[in-house]
């Protein structure tokens, strides 16, 4: 009695959720508000995030805009999951930011303003703001259990995928038929002798399934039938009929497909490219910023270089035209003068250089911080640093043991191998898995129920009876029988017949089936083994060499990444050692062409002697000018190469990846914000 209570209950839950299908729809959570309403990714709302840490490592709790691994829910929506989520148009104008610091035909620019622009409006940062986007459209494929594409991973997808999906599948098929089949015997198929041997027959299906793959490998289905029949043979006992089945089944690898791991490893996979796609993106903004800032300090040095050239050229101008003078008087020669005029022409011709030089940094300066070149707004604008130049008393001293452990714990680099890393562990243990044969122990219940309209026929005697003549009844000796001296003969025994109709259905064939009448059960086990077992040999194989390899690259990179640590601290002493050096040849050199210049006012020089002074001091300038820019860009390599880029530059990765930088640009004429946690 329990057994049978705990049954019906079970087919009328299984029935209640058939039913109520949108409760199987998606399992999936609810779609960002910028997917369901379809916001502009550079649409997006400023917030202010948390303070950053100085950390390497990105983490989902900033808000990154749309998340591509959720879909859409069924409810309230139900044909949500059914159209394709909303990417909105590329932004390719510049942002409105950009105005604010343009200035009568100038752009004054800071190097903070140029970093915070070039979050907005770098064309490199963009194209790889889409790169975590499509990791996680290949998460979400592998969630529902499918195989996702290899995305930004450097490993191959080897073998197949789940054996079903982790989304609920629910299916449902709707039919009608008729058919006329001829008769070869009217007698025994019950149709009786009509003048044309055939008969109809009609059938309607109405069909229900679900089914689901769970990350442990077992599967389970449900199928509830339901076939309605009729027919104009007079054979059956319900016409017309109706049959209602409900069938479970349910499977379970215990060998290949056992388990979490192997089911899910495109999951775990997917999880962790989508992180290396960030730690990709991280990278391109430390590399943005970074050539950002290198092209920031190249203008500065051009635009100085600039300054030097004049100076250079207005020292030789006043030369050419002292020495004409005494040419005129009569107290120099023509050699003099030509002398002058020809270095006159040469520091002229370096002053065009320079201004073209300086002029071709511009270009790539607004390369990098804006998105269109050729925008009005921009086209023929003069961009102004105003950040000077400033070279610190001591640079940093870092013991390289030290440096390299901080390198190793910040570079994105090393987060992305170590992911790849451990994503080539799951496939070596997966494609283990897929070396066992496959044992599936199944189980199967199902109940039937039938019922219709019937024809109840009732016969009641009449207490008459009609004898035949002709059929006389005999004993074992062929003598024909005598009642009371009256032969006697078979006969027919007259009776009243009345024929009623007893109503059935679908209420009654359920009935039938919930109390199960007419149950089925099966179980088994079926085995597959294959013979060699080659392509998951060959799997296995793979994922092992795969793995190997990735451990060789790995320390590849931490080798690599100790010598861009040692060569940019290198670099860093030595240009700072070039400043020192440029500064006191640059005061010699001032000193010497000013004592060549008083000798040469009273007679005891010569005009190539001036000439030859002032074209080594316009070299010292330049090449303190190149040692303070070298020092500045040093520091900035450093940075990178320890991977301290953000954290110098207070970038919060979530604003590049929005393309919206909380940062406001210093606008000339107004004071710097202070510095917040924020920032």
């Amino acid at each position: 009695m329990i057994a049978r209570r705990t049954h019906r209950a079970l087919v009328f839950l299984t029935i209640a959720s058939l039913i109520s299908s949108p409760a199987f729809a998606q399992a999936q959570t609810q779609a960002t508000p910028q997917q369901s309403t379809g916001q502009a990714q550079d649409q997006l709302p400023v917030e202010a995030p948390p303070s950053p840490a100085p950390s390497a490592v990105l983490a989902r709790a900033l808000s990154f805009g749309p998340d591509y691994s959720k879909g859409p829910r069924f409810f309230p929506n139900a044909i949500a999951p059914y159209e394709p989520i909303h990417v909105s148009e590329p932004m390719l104008t510049n942002a409105p930011r950009l105005d604010q610091l343009i200035q009568d035909g100038k752009l004054m620019l800071s190097l903070d303003d140029a970093i915070s622009i070039a979050l907005e409006n770098n064309l490199d940062i963009y194209v790889q703001r889409f790169t975590p986007w499509i990791a996680e459209t290949a998460l979400l494929k592998a969630k529902a259990g499918g195989v996702p594409q290899s995305g930004s991973s450097q490993l191959v997808v080897l073998g197949s995928g789940p054996t079903g999906s982790f989304d609920p599948v629910i299916t449902s098929a709707l039919n009608w038929s008729r058919s006329s089949q001829p008769i070869n015997n009217p007698f025994t198929s019950g149709a009786g002798s009509t003048a044309v041997p055939f008969f109809t027959s009609y059938s309607a299906n109405v069909n229900f399934g679900y089914s689901q793959l769970f990350h442990t490998g077992t599967s389970v289905s449900v199928a509830f039938n339901n076939n309605r029949s009729s027919t104009t043979l007079n054979d059956v006992i319900f016409n017309p009929a109706l049959q209602s089945t409900m069938a479970f089944t349910i499977s379970q690898p215990l060998l290949n497909g056992f388990g979490i791991l192997p089911n899910t490893r495109f999951i775990l996979e997917a999880k962790n490219t989508v992180k290396v796609a960030e730690s990709q993106f991280e990278q391109q903004v430390i590399t943005s910023a970074t050539a950002v800032a290198n092209a920031y300090w190249e203008l500065v040095f051009d635009r100085e270089n600039v300054k030097v050239q004049q100076a250079a050229v207005g020292v030789s101008h006043k030369l050419y035209e002292d020495n004409k003078k005494q040419l005129e008087i009569g107290t120099m020669a023509p050699l003099d003068v030509l002398t002058a005029e020809s270095e006159l022409a040469t520091d002229t011709q370096n002053l065009i250089l320079a201004q073209t030089t300086k002029l071709q940094q511009e270009t790539v300066l607004l390369n990098l911080i804006t998105k269109n070149l050729v925008s009005p707004d921009v086209l023929n604008v003069e961009v102004i640093p105003t950040t000077p130049i400033a070279t610190p008393d001591v640079t940093e001293n870092l013991a390289l043991a030290d440096a390299v452990q901080e390198a190793w714990q910040k570079r994105p680099e090393i987060v992305q191998a170590q992911l790849n890393l451990k994503n080539a562990g799951i496939e070596v243990k997966a494609t283990k898995n897929s070396l066992l044969p496959r044992a599936d122990l199944f189980g199967q219940y199902s109940a039937t129920g039938l019922n219709g309209n019937k024809v109840v026929t009732t016969q009641t005697p009449t207490g008459t009876f009609s004898p035949d003549l002709t059929v006389p009844l005999v004993d074992q000796n062929g003598n024909i029988l005598n009642v009371n001296g009256t032969p006697a003969f078979a006969g027919i025994q007259n009776f009243n017949t009345t024929r009623a109709l007893q109503p059935g259905g679908l209420p009654e064939a359920l009935s039938t089936m919930i109390n199960n009448n007419f149950p089925t059960y099966a179980f088994g086990l079926n085995i597959t083994l294959p013979i060699r077992n080659r392509s998951a040999q060959a799997d296995s194989a793979r994922a092992l060499l795969d793995e190997r390899q990735i451990e060789v690259q790995y320390r590849q990179l931490q080798n690599s990444i100790v010598l861009n640590v040692r060569n940019a601290q290198i670099a860093l002493q030595q240009d700072r050692a070039q400043v020192a050096a440029a500064e006191k040849a640059q005061t010699l050199a001032a000193q010497t062409l000013d004592a060549e210049q008083k000798k040469y006012q009273l007679g005891s020089s010569t005009s190539y002697n001036v000439v030859l002074r002032a074209r080594d001091l316009t070299t010292a300038q330049g090449n303190l000018l190149r040692a303070r820019v070298n020092l500045e860009e040093a520091a900035v390599n450093f940075n990178q190469a320890m991977g301290r880029t953000l954290e110098v530059n207070r970038i919060v990765v979530s604003d590049a990846i929005r393309g919206k930088a909380l940062r406001q640009p210093l606008i000339p004429g107004t004071p710097e914000p202070p510095v917040t946690g924020n920032q």
